[in-house]
């Protein structure tokens, strides 16, 4: 089809194909899903418009990646950079926990796996791809600066050429891989909590036996039994509150004192920032049946739970995630929406 006579529906059709792709690249360059999501819009809108100025020098692809690109590098000049809670304070003892909120920019986000991890035919690249929008690989590329955040993601994750990425960013190869080269030594300096989550992609029959067992000791509210699957010095984040935990004895010790509420929850499994997760309902005391609660994150390490991170605005997650506001009390499990 010759560029100047394709048809808006012909035109939406090829900018929608790569919708998901692209959202998982500025996933990774932001931090933010509902950000990544306004920065693709914004970039379907640019590709609309100037359109007419493609001339097919480079793929629509490649186009599209450089409009996205030049979207997430405006959004990030205010030099804002999302973080977990244990990249801004010191582990709190469960004696002096404090529930103190940090604004919504604070925080990096947690994403479906829909919408920003393509379908792929090759399992290597898909474990990659995976990989890569893992919260510890998310908070890690946070600490980059903007251009070696673009070009680690394009080089790395995306697996794009030199020469290419090179074209994109309007620089040399040179530039290109010595960037590369500054952005690896940046992430080798230190090692990330949660870097070390092994899960197999599908789970492997241990990995789900031990999200069964979570299952059941978090629904039955069970402490012995949950502190028997989480690692010694797990950590459990509660986004948008700053406080995190370190070990299982003041993690079950917050459960059950100011955590307390959440006994008789219901766990809805979803998939997320390539890691097993759930939506956690609790009860609702007034009208019955359950409420929404939080998005938990869970990192496994060699068989146990190391990382137990709980995402609680879920006027914003639960439809991000297509999940229902609302479970009856009669309902243990319901499906998750497309």
């Amino acid at each position: 089809m010759a560029n100047g006579t394709a048809t808006p529906t012909d035109l939406d059709t090829r900018l929608e194909a790569h919708r998901t792709e692209l959202t998982g690249y500025c996933y990774r360059m932001l931090g933010s899903s509902f950000e990544a999501e306004d920065a693709v819009q914004d970039t379907m809108v640019r590709a609309w418009r100037s359109y007419d100025k493609f001339e097919g020098r480079s793929s629509l692809r490649s186009w599209l990646y450089r409009i996205a690109t030049n979207v997430c590098l405006d959004m990030l000049t205010a030099g804002n950079k999302r973080a977990r809670p244990m990249d801004l304070t010191e582990s709190t003892p469960l004696a002096q926990a404090a529930l103190s909120p940090r604004p919504d920019n604070t925080w990096l986000e947690p994403m479906p796996d829909a919408r920003v991890l393509p379908s792929s035919h090759d399992p290597a690249e898909a474990a990659v791809a995976k990989e890569s929008v893992r919260l510890a690989f998310m908070a890690a590329l946070q600490r980059l600066p903007a251009k070696q955040r673009a070009v680690l993601i394009l080089r790395e994750v995306l697996a794009w050429k030199a020469s290419e990425v090179a074209e994109l960013l309007d620089t040399s190869v040179a530039s290109v891989n010595s960037a590369l080269q500054r952005a690896r030594a940046t992430l080798a300096e230190r090692q990330e909590p949660g870097a070390e989550a092994a899960v197999s992609d599908p789970l492997d029959e241990d990995q789900q036996k031990l999200l069964d067992r979570y299952v059941a000791a978090f629904e039955g509210y069970d402490m012995t039994a949950l502190t028997a699957l989480l690692h010694e010095d797990a950590v459990m984040t509660m986004p948008p509150f700053d406080l995190w935990l370190t070990g299982t004895r003041d993690i079950t010790g917050f459960m059950t004192t100011l955590g307390a509420p959440c006994a008789g929850s219901r766990l809805v499994p979803v998939q997320v920032n390539g890691l097993p997760g759930f939506a956690q309902y609790k009860p609702d005391p007034d009208k019955g049946g359950f409420v929404p609660w939080a998005v938990q994150v869970l990192e496994i390490s060699e068989g146990r739970i190391t990382g137990f991170h709980c995402f609680l605005d879920t006027q914003r997650w639960f439809p991000l995630f297509d999940l229902p506001l609302h479970l009856e009390a009669e309902t243990d499990q319901v499906e998750q929406g497309a």
